[in-house]
């Protein structure tokens, strides 16, 4: 198989590593070729915090790949996520030197590589530029500028932004393991990517992660990104709620959330009971399922109301910027029971777990599917995507590798000629008399003809 036939996309999360191995089929749908997940270890809220541990993670994660879809791995696009993630709005152009040509590709990366200049706060890093809505000259409001005639080329931007620090040990991480990092993207991007449809992009749609360490934000409106945002709870500090609550230890905790949790306390019945195993000889517990939920129920409430604060904070309740698609959950902590609703009540916009069948090719890793493999499959079709791109440009490398020794063997052939041709000049020179010469020559011989 050849590399380009297969892309990877490593999600870096703070409870799990994922490794997707995959290509596009025939139908343009993904075909999963290989997983690898690991146990995440020295990953706190998004952001690595032990850097050995975080690489033999990524290593076990890539190993495991490596071995269940046969092929090596040695480029992967990582997702980036963490409570210093920011967003903010900005706007730039350009003046076009040759306005008869029209718009290219290449004038709206200049115009990119200009925003990438912007002066941020100092250890920041811009992450993502990504453009929302042209103008050219003076007409505004352009989805897709290229081919376009104009002088100067304007756009809005929504540039995502995060600490350089936190970038680089994510970049580290993935060169020690023994990767190339092919390209960062935020997380909830990759999310959007896997989830959401055209359709509900177009009408507006606010996609929430809840991962591990951070709940992760994305919202959409006309099929442009409007607002990306990074809140540092998620499934994690649920489970330490439990685990505080009910006096027991972390591995109980989770179980109990995900197998017995709900985020509404109204819906449980008060005689329903569970019983954790007690510690070493210890009596075993019994914990009713309506305290459970109470417990859930006071976190996941914080998370939705933080939510709710950054839809207002975009402007989700005016008319124009409604979100007519509502709200789609999606990551591990979505698959808690009645959360949908909770989140509806909270919010009061229509709520759906987002599920990634939409690409999947029906295969043996139905499992896939899970809303928590979900930036998974968005970074491997970020990754799929890159790859689309590059074919154009390999054709014309590969045939410049093979002409360097015949290159090199031309201007040694160039080089004996020119050393001839100085040669012969050189001769002509000594035989050839000089001006000086030739005019002592012709004085010469008129004084001898008048002799």
């Amino acid at each position: 198989m050849e590399t380009h036939d297969y892309s990877v996309g490593l999600d870096i999360g703070t409870t799990k590593i994922v490794a997707i191995v995959g290509r596009k089929n025939a139908h343009g749908k993904i075909e999963v070729l290989g997983v690898g997940k690991a146990k995440s270890l020295g990953v706190h809220k998004g952001i690595v915090n032990n850097i050995s541990q975080t690489i033999s993670s990524i290593k076990a994660a890539i190993s495991e790949a490596e071995k269940s879809s046969g092929v090596p791995i040695h480029r992967v696009t990582v997702g980036i996520a963490g409570k210093h993630i920011r967003s903010l709005q900005h706007s730039d152009y350009i003046m076009r030197e040759n306005p008869d040509k029209y718009i290219t590709d290449e004038d709206i990366e200049i115009l990119k590589d200009q925003v990438k200049k912007l002066v941020m706060l100092p250890g920041e890093e811009i992450i993502h530029v990504l453009p929302q809505e042209y103008k050219v000259d003076s007409e505004g409001e352009i989805q897709e500028p290229i081919g376009m005639h104009g002088k100067r080329l304007e756009a809005n931007f929504h540039v995502v932004v995060g600490q350089m620090g936190s970038i680089r040990n994510i970049a580290r991480c993935v060169r020690e393991a023994g990767l190339e990092m092919e390209a960062l993207t935020l997380e909830p991007l990759a999310s959007s990517e896997a989830v959401l449809t055209t359709e509900e992009k177009e009408a507006g749609v606010a996609i929430v992660d809840i991962g591990g360490g951070t709940t992760d934000i994305a919202i959409f409106k006309d099929n442009i990104i409007r607002h990306t945002c990074v809140i540092p709870y998620g499934g994690g500090i649920i489970t330490d709620d439990i685990k505080e609550g009910c006096s027991i230890i972390e591995k109980h905790a989770e179980q109990l959330k995900v197998k017995f949790g709900s985020a509404v306390p109204d819906l449980e019945k008060d005689s329903t009971f569970v019983t954790i195993p007690g510690l070493h000889g210890r009596p075993d517990k019994e914990i009713s399922l309506k305290s459970l939920a109470s417990i859930i129920n006071a976190r996941v409430e914080e998370i939705l109301e933080m939510v709710n604060t950054e839809l207002k904070a975009y402007g989700a309740y005016e008319q124009k910027r409604k979100l007519i698609a509502g709200i789609v959950l999606t990551g591990g902590g979505s698959n808690l029971k009645n959360l949908r609703q909770l989140a509806n009540y909270v919010t009061g916009f229509d709520a759906r777990i987002g599920f990634a069948n939409e690409y999947i090719a029906n295969d043996k890793n139905q499992y896939l599917k899970s809303p928590e493999f979900a930036t998974s499959i968005g970074l491997l079709m970020e990754s799929l995507k890159i790859h689309d791109k590059k074919p154009i440009e390999k054709p014309v490398e590969e045939p410049k590798v093979i002409e360097v020794p015949q290159a090199e063997n031309t201007v040694e052939e160039v080089k004996t000629e020119e050393q001839e041709i100085t040669q012969h000049i050189e001769e002509v020179k000594r035989t050839k008399p000089t001006f000086g010469q030739s005019i002592l020559e012709k004085v010469k011989k008129f004084f001898e003809e008048v002799e």
